[in-house]
């Protein structure tokens, strides 16, 4: 009677053993199924791993739109040239009348006008700069006048075509290849691919002061959205880091993705708000330095994406809540400028509450629940920061909208090859979106930069240092 008590029964044994088995064996099928459907919509992998995947079908009921211009689209037209930039003007007169070939006269109707813009046989001037020779008869030598500096420091090409070059590299992710055959074609000069790369060197010398001024800068600002992405340099994995300020936005090429780069570059006395998302680096400024931190709500909301869409039913239920409490605040949101202030932070208040206390009740007993529960329970009051600091966004958009430039770059160049590219990288990157950011020419800012570095005098000043 001894094997029929309870707990003592072998077959009640196995069969717990087997159950056991079976459900462990169902939780990882369920991962693995999970991870399976994971997309940019529901975690952090890119949108460009979407595209093996096929699309989604058009909504039921609801009718493809048409491309281009939508109705009520306001229309936009280009500004005509003014006539101090027009070079030539031809005007074409009627002699007698189209209709009945009888005599015309001048009318008070303005003209009907075509403006066209061409680009010009061979677009390039060539100067000749000689110092003349001299002889004395004292010393009995023969002296040379000297050129001006400005003119050595650019030897072959002169600023505004070395801006146009960096342009083409920075901007336009041209190869040296395709630049030299663009100037042999389109510009009418030939130039090697040695020569085009001393020119690079000569630019992104020039940009070297108005970089590091910016990264000077940036342990003062109050606010700060950051983020990383891959970089190759030669095949070797390394890291490009994006830190956007209201003002500038910085890159900077690093070998490592964590902390130490947080630290090296704003050092430990950082004393204003880190937006960002929940990776570990982040997570371990914030504690080591005690930096305060505004998470991404952005990334929130494709973590519950991913839990809401779980094979587990726990999962998914738990998911739903805590991502109906954070679009509920999104809602309040995206209405602000609807709404009073005061009605706007007291209501956020109210629904930033509601969400913490939502996402660490009832949590189910699964590995992927508990975590998102962990994270609230430590860091719950790093999701709200933004309702109660002016000034910080909800989401750390901007830094990602600012690195979206540095992978297509990426994609299309296959990175650097070279510390010395690395910096090229580093400057031009940070020149082109500051200058986009501030909406300013890019091209304007590199020959203003360029022609400061041939004549000697100081880089100029994307943003003034006010500290």
């Amino acid at each position: 009677m001894d094997g029929l008590k309870p707990g003592g029964c072998p077959q009640c044994a196995e069969l717990m053993k087997k159950v056991a088995e079976l459900t462990a064996r169902l939780e990882k099928l369920e991962a693995e199924l999970a991870a399976a459907k994971k997309n940019s919509s529901n975690s952090s992998k890119p949108p460009s791993s979407d595209i093996v995947k096929p699309p989604k079908p058009p909504p039921k009921g609801k009718r493809k739109r048409k491309q281009g211009a939508q109705p009520g689209h306001p229309r936009h037209e280009r500004p005509p040239f003014s006539l101090d930039e027009i070079d030539k003007t031809w005007d074409y007169r009627l002699t007698v009348c189209p209709d009945c070939g009888g005599c015309v006269e001048p009318s008070d109707e303005l003209p009907r006008i075509i403006q066209q813009v061409e680009i010009l046989p061979r677009p390039i001037e060539v100067s000749q700069h000689r110092g003349m020779a001299c002889y004395c008869p004292g010393c009995k030598k023969t002296h040379f006048a000297p050129i001006d500096e400005p003119v050595l420091r650019a030897g072959l090409v002169g600023p505004r075509l070395s801006a146009l070059v960096a342009y083409l590299k920075g901007v336009c992710h041209c190869s040296f290849s395709t630049i030299r055959k663009f100037l042999r074609d389109v510009a009418c000069v030939t130039i090697s691919r040695g020569q085009l790369a001393k020119l690079i060197a000569k630019v992104c010398a020039s940009m070297k002061e108005t970089y590091e001024l910016l990264l000077g800068m940036l342990p003062d600002e109050s606010f700060l959205n950051v983020d990383e992405t891959g970089h190759k340099d030669c095949g070797k994995r390394m890291w490009t880091w994006c830190f956007r300020a209201p003002l500038f936005t910085m890159f900077k090429i690093a070998p490592s993705r964590g902390s130490e780069v947080l630290v090296d570059v704003l050092g430990r006395e950082f004393d204003g708000v880190l937006g960002c998302d929940y990776f570990s680096a982040y997570r371990k400024y914030m504690g080591d330095c005690g930096v305060l931190v505004q998470f991404c709500l952005a990334h929130l909301i494709r973590d519950l994406k991913f839990l809401a869409e779980h094979p587990n039913p726990r999962n998914q239920s738990y998911g739903r809540r805590v991502l109906e409490a954070t679009r509920a605040l999104f809602d309040v949101i995206h209405r602000r400028h609807l709404m009073k202030p005061e009605t706007v932070t007291a209501t956020l208040k109210i629904l930033g509450d509601v969400l913490c206390r939502t996402a660490v009740k009832d949590v189910p007993g699964t590995a992927e629940a508990k975590n998102l529960a962990r994270r609230f329970k430590n860091h719950g009051a790093s999701y709200i920061r933004f309702i109660t600091t002016p000034g910080i966004e909800p989401t750390n958009n901007l830094a990602e909208q600012a690195i979206r430039f540095v992978v297509i770059d990426r994609h299309i160049t296959q990175g650097s090859r070279s510390e010395t590219g690395q910096r090229w990288l580093e400057r031009i990157w940070t020149i082109v979106a500051t200058c986009t950011q501030q909406g300013r020419s890019v091209f304007d800012f590199l020959l203003e930069a360029v022609r400061a570095g041939f004549e000697g005098e100081p880089a100029p000043v994307l943003v003034p240092n006010t500290s």
